[in-house]
């Protein structure tokens, strides 16, 4: 039994420890105050005619509530023939973070922001990610214009990338818009106060659900992975919330999807060697097969993405507060998603989950190193000039991210438990309703429902099995090492 009821345990330092531990370098080399000071003297747009201006469009962002490295803008207009036109602005970070200098270097080395909770380890310094190149209210911006059209059937065509200035005209955020969307609350301030915006806004929202649906269709799978962020007072978090999925967070994911999709091909068609995002086909699918058949569903001997949604879509509806549990399974037997080179006239793995055979990373370039490169790529592409980096350079950064991904995914997995263990601290010998998640060598797991945490059970737990429902009490934790103890 771990127990620290009443002991201050300093998460900040302990999520800066955790980053050097996996392999970051969370302080900002030596060189890079004086580069911002050189990016801050600049012109705050880039002087090249060859940009479109389209600062006139009513254009929004749509991003968590305490989000600042704005990376996104969306626009859509309705065509005479009956398609959507959407264009998504992406902030021009390599106009300002020039390839080999120190803050590129370093965020080559860095590869992602990390979310560790408490505290966020940006890849770009702050006064850039969060300023000088996140896509602000208000503010006029360089970008990277991604468009395509959505007919009624999903089918996306017409894909084009250029350069552009953008204006973010209304920075809003995913629980307020995904809420007025679905009908369960009024329009947020901004929105109700524009009724122009609020038209905008369901058109971009008709043009996801078509999309959404079409790629179900070729697919897709409807995975519900729960994510939890803490509620902070000051430095402490005190509740850890649930981050469910809506309306506005499907919309950003289809629009995003179709725009990495544009560029994927764009490069394919130009012969640009470029890094993809892919997720192979399951190696252990014969485990997911045997998941199914204990569930009543006989999948195919071969992989097959869209009849594992067929039963995915089946088990949500049976039984629902399941379903993230199933799920999680279903994304740990598919393995993890990689970065890897595709040579011209190379056919990309593809990725599994998401039913797309080209995508790649171009729209985050404030959080991903991938998406810089990949905007460097298509900024050599238009301009029809030499591409800045050689294939063997692009194979050695995809393995790279990849690597820094993966250490990164561990980082707030383990910060994560952490803070849940912290939260608890204050409610020792409460009693919660939980699932059981896991029986094995190690012992017996559960999950709690509110709030949504893991912990093993410590006494109390013959006999349990995987989807037993029981009420545990909490009996000790420890936020160093991330523990939560239960008995039944």
């Amino acid at each position: 039994m771990y127990q620290n009821h009443g002991t201050h345990f300093n998460l900040i330092a302990a999520a800066h420890a955790a980053m050097i531990e996996h392999g970051f370098q969370p302080d900002y080399p030596k060189g890079t105050d004086t580069q911002l000071a050189e990016i801050a003297a600049q012109s705050v747009l880039p002087k090249n005619g060859e940009l479109k201006d389209l600062r006139n469009l009513l254009w929004s962002s749509i991003d968590n509530d305490n989000s600042k490295d704005l990376d996104q803008v969306e626009w859509a207009e309705r065509l005479a023939d009956g398609r959507i036109r959407v264009l998504v602005g992406v902030a021009d970070v390599d106009s300002r973070v020039s390839r080999g200098t120190v803050i590129d270097s370093h965020a080559q080395s860095e590869t992602t922001s990390v979310y560790a909770g408490v505290k966020v380890f940006p890849m770009l310094p702050a006064e850039l990610s969060e300023g000088i190149t996140s896509l602000n209210e208000n503010e006029d911006r360089a970008a990277m214009a991604i468009e395509f059209c959505v007919n009624a059937a999903g089918e996306v065509s017409d894909g084009k990338a250029y350069r552009a200035l953008v204006r973010n005209h209304a920075q809003l955020a995913y629980n307020a818009i995904g809420a007025w969307l679905e009908g369960h609350a009024p329009a947020p301030p901004k929105v109700a106060a524009s009724a122009d915006l609020a038209a905008q806004l369901k058109l971009q929202d008709e043009a996801a659900h078509r999309m959404v649906g079409s790629r179900f269709q070729h697919g897709a799978l409807d995975l519900e992975s729960v994510e939890t962020r803490p509620l902070m007072q000051g430095d402490e978090p005190v509740d850890i919330k649930r981050q469910d999925k809506n309306r506005a967070t499907s919309l950003i994911e289809e629009f995003m999807v179709a725009a990495n999709g544009v560029i994927a091909r764009t490069f394919e068609a130009g012969n640009v060697a470029s890094i993809r995002r892919i997720v192979r086909i399951p190696k252990r699918w014969d485990r997911i097969v045997e998941l199914a058949a204990g569930m009543g569903t006989k999948l195919p001997v071969t992989p097959d993405s869209k009849a594992l949604n067929e039963f995915l879509l089946l088990q949500k509806k049976k039984a629902p507060d399941r379903f993230p549990d199933l799920s999680l399974a279903v994304v740990k037997l598919m393995g993890p998603g990689e970065y890897v080179l595709v040579k011209p006239h190379q056919e990309s793995p593809g990725h599994f989950g998401l039913a797309v055979q080209d995508y790649t990373h171009s729209t985050a370039p404030n959080r991903r190193f991938p998406d810089v490169v990949t905007q460097r790529l298509l900024k050599a592409w238009i301009a029809k000039q030499q591409q800045p980096y050689s294939e063997s350079s692009l194979d050695a950064i995809a393995t790279r991210c990849t690597e820094m991904e993966n250490m990164a995914r561990k980082v707030e997995r383990e910060m994560q438990k952490r803070i849940a263990a912290v939260v608890l601290q204050k409610h020792i010998g409460q009693s919660y309703r939980a699932v059981v998640t896991g029986v094995n060598h190690y012992g017996t797991f559960v999950r709690t429902f509110d709030p949504h945490v893991e912990g093993m059970v410590v006494h109390g737990q013959k006999g349990l099995d995987v989807g037993d429902r029981i009420t545990v009490k909490l009996v000790g934790t420890n936020p160093e090492h991330g523990y939560i103890d239960f008995a039944v």
